[in-house]
């Protein structure tokens, strides 16, 4: 079959805003936002390292405070796109999920409830949101013996005075070791 001119415009102006993204540019995606993930949570680690070394535990409440958003902030910037952490327990209103990011979040803990390792959670997708596509992914964070010192079930008073100060509404307590605290989360445009 020859494509003329006319059938070759046809196809330009119909096939692009359909079209999925191929199955290779999807890992690529996905390989992408896991590198802003592990660019976000090297530098927030490395933080609140400090911040402990030099101050304890309320210290590091402060970098989550502070210097958390702006870590997300700058690789967000860097990127040109969203990224951040989100969780179904704030500690910081700001972070709440979208609808997407919640139901995302919920079949982790249900992934998680039937024997998945939060460790190996993970959800790539296109979402098309008002008319704009863009690719989202999202990482579980699963809760480590250390993260229990300011998100456990049993805080220690200064902590708790420390977070109940900066975090009014601070519902991102009463987590073990091996529970979801919540994801990263990335959010590409693609239009």
């Amino acid at each position: 079959m020859r494509v003329t001119p006319a059938v070759l415009g046809l196809l330009l102006v119909l096939v692009p805003a359909s079209m999925p993204l191929a199955e290779d540019d999807l890992a690529a995606r996905t390989t992408a936002s896991q590198e802003a993930i592990k660019s976000l949570a090297g530098t927030l680690v490395g933080q609140l390292s400090l911040a402990l070394a030099d101050g304890g535990p309320v210290a590091a409440i402060e970098v989550c405070n502070l210097v958390a958003p702006e870590i997300a902030h700058a690789e967000s910037a860097a990127r040109g796109w969203r990224v951040g952490r989100t969780s179904l327990k704030l500690r910081n209103p700001a972070n709440a999920p979208d609808a997407w990011e919640l139901a995302v979040l919920q079949d982790f803990e249900a992934r998680k409830t039937a024997g998945a390792d939060p460790k190996t959670l993970d959800h790539a997708e296109i979402v098309t949101d008002d008319g704009r596509r863009s690719f989202r992914y999202m990482k579980a964070i699963p809760t480590m013996e250390v993260c229990t010192t300011c998100h456990g079930a049993s805080v220690a008073p200064d902590i708790a005075a420390q977070l109940d100060a900066l975090y009014p509404e601070d519902r991102a307590r009463g987590y073990a070791v091996g529970d979801i605290r919540g994801a990263f989360t990335v959010v590409q445009p693609l239009d």
